[in-house]
């Protein structure tokens, strides 16, 4: 079993981080919140004092940080933990940030003699936990097999999208898209029950016809229609409304970047950027209520 590293226990970082554990791996771990510490060492983690001091003598690194300026914050400049990490080591990279600071990262620990992959994830919090994620890996392909076995105790599905940053490209489309049909499925729902239908049954209609999708099936946005589902809990736990306005943002940039139309994305990120207004903890299933009535 390796010794890794694991910076960043979030609703996301700190479930992947148990199932690292509980595949035998010595985990040391590093985060700003002293819950999420707590939470770790009682999973039999090893707290470390510093991300510095996290990735210590370890074979791999994990990190799972919010954005782009957290990841580039925690691995590049002097006191950046590519300063501390050894040559050799294989750093996977699993948060949700611009593809160009992606390759930043890429860049200067290839200068550094560090592996480095972007592996950026899908499937949320019940798949953190369930470790059934799907890993959508930009790196090279021999840098990939050596995360392969750690990666798989994290997840279900892993696809190899390309060269750095490729993962991060695929994650933006991929999230763009869940916006823009958690969007949709909630405003068909609120026009249903609107005129007087329930919502279990016109899920239950829409999930069996041409308006089928995800959101719908999986997760959906309606309170009491779905159990172990965020709407069910006063729609905490899950994936933040404001971290899909960031990456609604990120995929707006990449357009920009490439010349590309998004105008459905683009409309999803406005509806996301007025519901933050008020409801930016929340996860992003929450949406629905710009359309309730109640």
């Amino acid at each position: 079993m390796a010794q890794l590293a694991f910076i960043g226990l979030g609703n996301m970082g700190g479930p992947m981080a148990l199932n690292l554990l509980k595949a035998g791996h010595q985990v040391r771990v590093f985060d700003l919140s002293a819950a999420a510490l707590d939470a770790a060492r009682a999973a039999g983690a090893i707290v470390a004092a510093s991300p510095a001091a996290a990735v210590e003598g370890a074979e791999a690194v994990v990190s799972m940080l919010p954005a782009s300026k957290h990841v580039e914050g925690v691995y590049l400049g002097d006191q950046g933990l590519l300063a501390s990490i050894a040559p050799g080591t294989l750093v996977i990279d699993c948060s949700t940030i611009a593809p160009a600071s992606s390759r930043k990262v890429a860049d200067a620990a290839k200068a550094r003699g560090i592996d480095f992959i972007d592996a950026p994830v899908s499937g949320g919090t019940a798949g953190a936990a369930a470790g059934t994620l799907t890993f959508i890996v930009g790196g090279a392909a021999d840098l990939l097999e050596r995360a392969r076995p750690y990666l798989s105790v994290m997840g279900k599905n892993i696809f190899h999208a390309g060269g750095n940053g490729a993962g991060q490209v695929a994650k933006i489309c991929n999230n763009m898209l869940l916006g823009i049909h958690m969007a949709g499925s909630a405003e068909a729902l609120a026009l249903g029950v609107a005129n007087g239908l329930d919502p279990k049954v016109l899920s239950d209609i829409m999930v069996k016809s041409s308006g089928r999708n995800w959101s719908l099936e999986l997760y959906n946005p309606w309170p009491g229609v779905m159990d172990n589902v965020p709407a069910s809990r006063g729609y905490t736990g899950g994936f933040g409304s404001a971290l899909m306005l960031k990456d609604l943002g990120l995929a707006a940039e990449a357009a920009t970047a490439a010349g590309s139309a998004i105008p459905l994305g683009e409309l999803a990120r406005n509806l996301y950027q007025l519901h933050c207004q008020d409801e930016g903890g929340l996860d992003f299933s929450s949406i629905v209520n710009l359309y309730r009535k109640d």
